[in-house]
């Protein structure tokens, strides 16, 4: 543990601005019960009953009342850091918070109390083993939750749902090394080890479990990041019109010119609590205007970048050649959705075959709102969506990066377990590896480098 991570540390627990209550928060760190008490004295003129609401004037140095509020004491390890918390919660004037402030940081200085950095409350809980990474980082997310189905998502984590499947798995990992790693120490009961001990049989159950918590946290990712979906196609073919169906409102001029949007347009919309990002971009096409050629240019770097293209066709004509030339160029692996737009003007829809490519059509028109609900639905398929998913966990890329890793280890352990050699060395070797990448998840294996990097996008005060 670092020094500066048990320092006396102090802050406005409460969001910048007025409001009807505001929040002085105080954990004691190294100073420990002595000066927890001392601040109480001076801060309150008297010493708490642990964890009672106490109505008491907050004071300042002359020993007047500065406000009048609440002051409640946690007796270290049961407080929300771990050590001895003081919290004083009074009117949420800017003022009258600061002035608290101060006279804490003044009564501290004997004590060594500072201000605290972003997130270092929540930071405290986690290295005094109050909250494990996964639930640390939940707290952050809770509190920048956009959606409903953000928040409940959040709040499964912060109540250790995910952290509870991620020791599940770790557990199973290691039941199975130690059955692997005894048997290396008696080389003669190797070679019927893997049947014997059914290896083979629990490493398929640890990699189905590790699927389907990877399949929720995927979802739950993308809660929190959203879908990126650009609208593509040739010029004068509804690209304008559809971000304006899809937002509800005219963000995107519309007009029978071809070429009207020069740069892109990007609308955030949500569907079933699922943010998409939606892109309309310039028309794609050979032009000699240097304006529009730039445009075209940034369409291309907006398709590269996205999670879903819709290639927008005209439902009059169907697929041109132009179409097929843009089709073509489309970055492999990219979900695309063919939509045939103008529904509305033609005597009968063109359907569009679906290709090998996977590709998915939607028949719509962008101007009477006909097949929108169609589209959200197949952009929701694409996402991943189930509707009631409730095991689904507000994953960060970092919990992405290592369930995928453990996956990938697991994977080569199933390929050494496979073969007829003398290879149980190797297998040990690939859940310890993956054990590793599971255990990062909560904290239990990580640097203080990435501790850094968490905390710091807390709110101070959190």
């Amino acid at each position: 543990m670092l020094s500066n991570d048990t320092d006396p540390i102090v802050a406005i627990a409460t969001a910048p601005g007025r409001g009807g209550i505001g929040v002085v928060r105080l954990s004691f760190g190294r100073a420990g019960e002595a000066a927890a008490h001392k601040a109480m004295h001076a801060l309150c003129g008297q010493t708490l009953a642990p964890r009672h609401a106490s109505y008491v004037p907050f004071i300042d140095a002359n020993g007047e009342a500065l406000d009048r509020g609440i002051a409640l004491y946690f007796p270290a390890p049961h407080s929300y850091t771990g050590e001895h918390v003081l919290e004083l919660q009074g009117h949420g004037g800017p003022i009258v918070l600061q002035l608290v402030l101060q006279h804490a940081i003044e009564i501290g200085r004997e004590f060594g109390l500072r201000l605290a950095e972003p997130g270092e409350f929540t930071r405290r809980a986690f290295l005094n083993d109050k909250l494990d990474l996964a639930q640390a980082e939940a707290v952050a997310d809770l509190i920048e939750a956009s959606t409903e189905a953000a928040a409940r998502s959040a709040g499964r984590l912060l109540e250790g749902a995910f952290s509870r499947e991620i020791h599940a798995l770790v557990e199973d990992v290691i039941n199975l090394r130690m059955l692997v790693e005894a048997t290396l120490d008696f080389p003669e009961e190797e070679t019927d080890f893997l049947e014997a001990a059914d290896a083979r049989g629990k490493l398929a159950r640890i990699r189905e479990r590790l699927d389907t918590v990877l399949a929720d946290a995927r979802q739950g990712a993308l809660l929190r990041e959203g879908l990126a979906v650009v609208l593509a196609g040739q010029p004068n073919v509804g690209k304008s019109s559809l971000l304006n169906a899809l937002a509800g409102a005219e963000l995107a001029i519309v007009t029978p010119i071809a070429g009207t949007t020069r740069d892109k347009v990007q609308q955030t919309i949500q569907v079933e609590g699922i943010p998409l990002h939606i892109i309309d971009t310039a028309g794609l096409r050979e032009t000699d205007d240097e304006v529009e050629r730039i445009g075209i240019e940034r369409t291309w770097g907006e398709i590269e970048r996205a999670d879903v293209v819709l290639h927008l066709l005209d439902a009059r004509i169907g697929v041109t050649d132009e179409d097929r030339a843009i089709d073509a160029r489309f970055p492999p692996g990219i979900p695309i959705v063919r939509v045939l737009n103008k529904t509305d003007l033609a005597v009968t829809p063109t359907a569009v075959r679906d290709d090998s490519d996977g590709a998915r059509d939607v028949n719509l028109s962008a101007k009477t709102g006909e097949g929108i609900a169609l589209l959200r639905d197949v952009l929701l398929n694409i996402a991943g969506w189930q509707a009631g998913a409730e095991s689904v966990y507000l994953a960060r890329e970092r919990h992405l990066i290592a369930l995928r890793a453990a996956r990938e280890h697991l994977s080569f352990a199933a390929g050494h377990a496979d073969q007829q050699s003398q290879v149980l060395d190797l297998f040990a070797e690939e859940l310890r590896l993956a054990q590793d990448e599971l255990n990062a998840i909560t904290g239990e294996f990580t640097s203080d480098d990435l501790l850094g990097v968490i905390f710091s996008r807390f709110c101070i005060g959190k």
